[in-house]
């Protein structure tokens, strides 16, 4: 490797596995295979989030548009499959330019090119960039009345109070100041609901765990033995979260990019939280990082929420 180069996913893994408590922040994920099989989860019949929200979203779009207006940037952060502002695009008058941002560079490509031959006459400007690491505000196409970010699904759990705080602040300059901001938000409820929700019955979940140590065998020269590693699914009801972790099944050392790290059986990997953030507490944290929660969608049954943030 170029002692030179900086590889920020060496750099977290070196620094997560090091820990006392090993972790490897939930970004690494979504390699082009991690994203695949995410895509595949949100099909789950476990796995309620992405289709409640699409509910939402069908149901409401025409409102969304109109909050948001015509001529519009559209920004969407975390971009995936780029299913879901499919729904907001149509519904939308006179879209003036859509920026998908996504830490996978080659699923984000597909994605766009497979969106530009849905939407011919529409601008569309792919960022392959970790969302969390982006300030974005000087590489944004000029025109349009208003820039709206777009941050469906519920990443939003996956960050802690902090990283929320510094997204929203980053999204809140890149946007500026007449902008507005739709999020996902699932919703606090039952464990019983939550935990097959991230340990479906076939599988995919793991899979799209396990698929963090085969990635950093394929980049970072690591020796994980993945059949040695099981995925597991965890409620924390202090802090409202599900945790996935990866559980070694026996006492073993691995190497990355040369190092040695060692593992007792039982000891994880903490590898994502899922908080369920609760309105009100949301509210506070965007006033905190200059937003408005002005409007709020929701299903019948409150399991998930999409807001509207305005420019405060």
């Amino acid at each position: 490797m170029d002692g030179e180069a900086t590889n920020p996913f060496l750099d977290d893994v070196l620094a997560g596995l090091s820990a006392r408590r090993k972790a490897i922040p939930s970004r690494w994920l979504y390699d082009a295979r991690g994203s695949q099989l995410f895509d595949e989860i949100t099909e789950l019949d476990e796995y309620y989030p992405t289709r409640t929200e699409l509910k939402i979203l069908t149901g409401q779009a025409r409102d969304m548009a109109n909050a948001i207006g015509p001529d519009a940037v559209i920004v969407e952060y975390g971009a995936g499959s780029l299913m879901k502002v499919r729904i907001l695009l149509d519904a939308l008058e006179a879209p003036r330019a859509f920026v998908p941002v996504d830490i996978s560079s080659e699923h984000l490509e597909a994605s766009a090119n497979e969106l530009r031959a849905f939407y011919p006459d529409l601008d569309i400007y792919p960022v392959a960039s970790d969302f969390m690491a982006s300030n974005l505000g000087a590489s944004l196409p000029e025109g349009g009345r208003r820039r709206a970010g777009f941050f469906p699904g519920s990443t939003m759990g996956n960050l802690l109070d902090r990283e929320i705080d510094r997204f929203l602040k980053t999204t809140r300059e890149d946007l500026g100041d007449e902008a507005c901001f739709i999020i996902g938000l699932d919703q606090p409820k039952s464990p019983d609901i939550l935990i097959p929700a991230y340990d479906d019955a076939g599988g995919v979940t793991a899979d799209f765990n396990l698929n963090l140590l085969e990635r950093i065998n394929r980049e970072l020269e690591g020796s994980f033995d993945v059949s040695a590693f099981k995925h597991e699914a965890r409620w924390n009801s202090e802090d409202s979260r599900i945790e996935m972790h990866l559980r070694s099944l026996k006492d073993q050392t691995v190497t990355v990019a040369g190092r040695e790290f060692s593992f007792a059986e039982g000891e994880t990997i903490h590898t994502e939280n899922s908080r369920k953030i609760a309105l009100d507490r949301f509210a506070g944290m965007a006033e905190n990082a200059g937003w408005t929660l002005t409007r709020k969608w929701t299903d019948e049954d409150g399991l998930f929420a999409v807001v509207l943030l305005e420019a405060a």
